[in-house]
């Protein structure tokens, strides 16, 4: 996002030039559109990994340009915060074995890296949000050095016009205040990329919007924030609160959250950039060059550059993506939804679970969203964050009567979930052997009912049961749980508490 973003004042007329030509982006979309002018179907996935920086302490490392250098790789960039980091894998074509080949890449790549940033006494770990954070790591003065992030900080709090509230009441109650997005650097995801054609993409947003409480039932790795236990995946709460410039005044009247699951299912990708321009205010006014509509009456594909920076400053958990590739424009959903970790192994099964379940609910006839209302899919994922894989969720009930049930998360993986991700795999031309792995892990999390989330409390408490004081509990529990990423056998087969000395 914003690569050339260089930090400097904006002005009125910044914001009045940007309009205009987000507005010509618009514009430009819908002709690329009606002109059918978009790649053919290529059946590409990527992976972006967000992850934390932490000593053999279990303490956060504010060192992400040391660690960089030592590195030394394009597949690993900057995050918000300098105790982040971000890992990049290429694109792949879903078939085959491309979920061996993506655990391979990863565990190479991580470990390489791990080893790097050994050498400054730092280590990676893939975790949705560190134990160990405290409100005094997430400040502006820890907001790693490029310009974009300066600017953006710096445009929202202007926006907000006082400090950032968070109030997340969970098991604990947080409340905190903060002048800066600094905050949301604590969050670390998991962003799972599906490159559609047009005609596809409205299925496939649904699809994954529908799925979005599933996937943070299973996946829940968040528990703890600035010392409190809270929700089981407590990135939505606090991503939202961290970046929401509304003043409360505004939230009163019911203007949207920049961060949002959305509130209605959609027809056509172009909606959901219509809605960006409608009602959210530029964040980072910034001009291109390129005169979009210009380029498309010459023949070309406009890069759409302002739109594209728009886009990522409104963060949607399924956002969409407009991109080019050698002069040809493409569309993406990115899902945005899941956290990092705990192991490579459970988030290939993640990843599995979800390319294999959206493939399998896009294509259905009667599609579930159309028996789900979207208030149910909201109230579903505010449900799988507070209580991750304890969750119950609302679900179509099968046959004519119709009519929605509120099931237990788990069981409706096992028993609907699961046999549809298989199907969907098959669809993608997964060798069954990698289909069988890894929703295998999927099913195992299902019946033990331990997630990240979970292994983390329970540990937790544990450690606190052994007499250990709330932080020390909690450094303890980062150290074990890095371990166990870093051996690598996925959380559900992990021990609770700490090996014996």
């Amino acid at each position: 996002m914003g690569e050339k973003v260089v930090a400097g004042a904006v002005d009125l007329s910044d914001r009045q030039a940007y309009r205009t030509k987000l507005n010509q982006c618009l514009e430009g979309l819908g002709r690329l559109l009606a002109e059918r002018r978009f790649d053919r179907p290529r059946n590409l996935m990527g992976l972006e990994i967000e992850l934390n920086l932490a000593g053999t302490d279990g303490q956060p490392r504010m060192m992400n340009q040391e660690v960089l250098q030592r590195i030394a790789s394009r597949d690993f960039q900057t995050e918000l915060g300098m105790f982040n980091l971000e890992v990049n894998i290429v694109p792949h074509r879903l078939g085959g074995r491309v979920f061996d080949q993506l655990s391979e890449e990863l565990r190479t790549g991580l470990a390489y890296a791990h080893r790097k940033a050994g050498e400054v006494d730092a280590g990676i770990v893939m975790i949705g949000i560190l134990p160990t954070l405290g409100e005094h790591d997430v400040v502006s003065a820890n907001l790693s050095d490029v310009d974009r992030y300066t600017l953006l900080n710096d445009q929202m709090a202007a926006a907000r016009g006082e400090d950032f509230s968070l109030d997340i009441e969970g098991v604990e109650h947080l409340v905190c205040s903060s002048p800066s997005i600094a905050p949301e650097s604590a969050c670390t995801s998991v962003q799972l990329h599906l490159q559609v054609t047009p005609d596809r993409f409205a299925d496939v947003w649904n699809a994954a919007q529908a799925v979005a409480a599933v996937q943070i039932a299973l996946g829940a790795n968040a528990p703890f924030l600035f010392g409190k236990e809270l929700w089981r995946e407590s990135r939505p709460p606090l991503f939202q609160q961290a970046t929401d410039v509304r003043p409360p005044e505004l939230a009163n009247q019911g203007v949207r959250p920049r961060t949002w699951f959305g509130e209605r299912w959609i027809t056509s990708a172009y909606e959901l950039f219509e809605e960006n321009l409608r009602y959210f205010p530029p964040l980072l006014p910034i001009c291109d060059d390129e005169e979009p509509l210009r380029v498309l009456d010459e023949g070309g594909v406009p890069e759409l550059a302002e739109l594209v920076l728009h886009n990522g400053t409104v963060y949607r958990w399924n956002r969409p993506v407009y991109g080019t590739v050698d002069g040809v424009p493409h569309l993406r959903v990115e899902n945005r939804v899941l956290p990092a970790g705990p192991t490579v192994t459970d988030v290939i099964a993640n990843s599995a679970f979800y390319y294999g379940l959206v493939r399998a609910l896009a294509e259905e006839s009667r599609p579930v969203w159309s028996k789900l209302p979207f208030e149910a899919a909201a109230e579903n994922f505010t449900e799988a964050c507070r209580h991750g894989i304890e969750a119950e969720l609302l679900w179509p009930r099968p046959g004519r009567a119709g009519g929605l049930a509120k099931i237990p998360a788990v069981q409706l993986v096992r028993e609907e979930l699961l046999p549809l991700a298989a199907a969907g795999l098959d669809a993608w031309q997964i060798e069954p052997a990698d289909r069988d792995r890894y929703l295998g892990v999927i099913e195992e999390r299902c019946k033990r009912r331990v997630n990240g989330a979970s292994w983390q409390v329970a540990t937790y408490r544990r450690a606190l049961e052994a007499g250990l004081g709330r932080d020390a509990a909690l450094a303890a529990t980062t150290r074990r749980y890095a371990e166990l990423m870093h051996a690598g056998e996925p959380v559900h087969t992990w021990p609770v508490g700490f090996p014996a000395p």
